[in-house]
């Protein structure tokens, strides 16, 4: 049986995170660690750091998973925005290793209309100064893009090209977003096109280097260009996609976080006791 988790607030103390994931039954959780939709963060203390670290632990759940807030644009050719980003990038691997939360999962942004060869040197620029600001024990896990306009790393070969392009390799991983990648253009919804996908992304990347997958279906069809999450099941790659990428060897050994709607549809408890029943169904690989 895979892992599978939720994205769970941090409100109140980072450590109730651990609390809210152990609730509602995740084998693994991803967090912001600060307000996702603003640049100012609050200080985390000491004390709050540990207690989360001794939750965690005491949890048996894992990994924890982290991902960067919204308004980083780490491709982005305005100044003082791509500065405010890189600042953003460095201080969230630090907090990070704080917690003792080994992935953080950033999106790689848009160039704005700058061009892909110019927005994935930004990016990689990027990469290299906030990994070298600290210690090595966080892994930077680059997250596929869904192929909208001016987005950074929607196909395997980008992310590849951007990962060529970073000094210290060992520390960098990838996240696949199922929604993403299908609406970039790969395929998921049966056994055999997502083996073709996950052949793709051998051959781009190695499988070696996934390390945490986003499972959501998706609102937009094949190679739309739509970042519109969808619940398991009710979008375009259907219960049969996610039967396959439940079975899929590669796959089913990873940490897989949803990040679904939050509406009156399907809760979390629901959504996750809906992906288990497909992984049931799903039998071995």
């Amino acid at each position: 049986m895979p892992k599978v988790g939720v994205h769970v607030s941090i409100a109140g103390s980072v450590d109730r995170a651990v609390d809210r994931a152990i609730a509602l039954g995740c084998d693994t959780f991803q967090i912001f660690t600060r307000n996702p939709r603003g640049w100012r963060r609050r200080r985390l203390g000491d004390g709050e750091a540990r207690e989360f670290a001794r939750k965690l632990g005491a949890s048996g759940i894992g990994p924890a998973v982290g991902h960067m807030p919204y308004l980083p644009n780490l491709a982005s050719p305005k100044r003082a925005v791509y500065a405010k980003s890189v600042e953003a990038l460095g201080a969230e691997l630090a907090t990070c290793r704080r917690l003792g939360i080994p992935y953080l999962v950033a999106h790689l942004g848009s160039h704005l209309g700058a061009g892909a060869e110019e927005g994935s040197r930004r990016v990689i620029a990027a990469i290299n100064s906030a990994l070298s600001e600290g210690p090595g024990d966080v892994m930077l896990l680059l997250e596929n893009g869904s192929g909208s306009k001016n987005g950074i790393g929607s196909t395997f070969e980008e992310i590849a090209r951007i990962i060529d392009g970073v000094d210290a390799k060992e520390r960098v991983g990838v996240c696949l977003d199922t929604c993403h990648a299908f609406a970039a253009g790969y395929d998921l919804r049966d056994e055999g096109s997502l083996g073709e996908t996950m052949d793709e992304f051998e051959r781009a990347l190695g499988l070696w280097r996934l390390k945490v997958v986003h499972i959501n279906d998706s609102k937009g069809g094949l190679g739309s260009g739509v970042d519109r999450h969808e619940h398991i099941g009710m979008g375009r790659i259907g219960d049969g996609g996610f039967r396959a990428i439940l079975r899929h060897g590669a796959l089913a050994r990873l940490p897989m976080i949803l990040e679904t709607p939050l509406d009156g549809r399907r809760d979390d408890v629901e959504e996750l006791r809906w992906v288990r029943r497909l992984a049931g169904e799903a039998g071995p690989a």
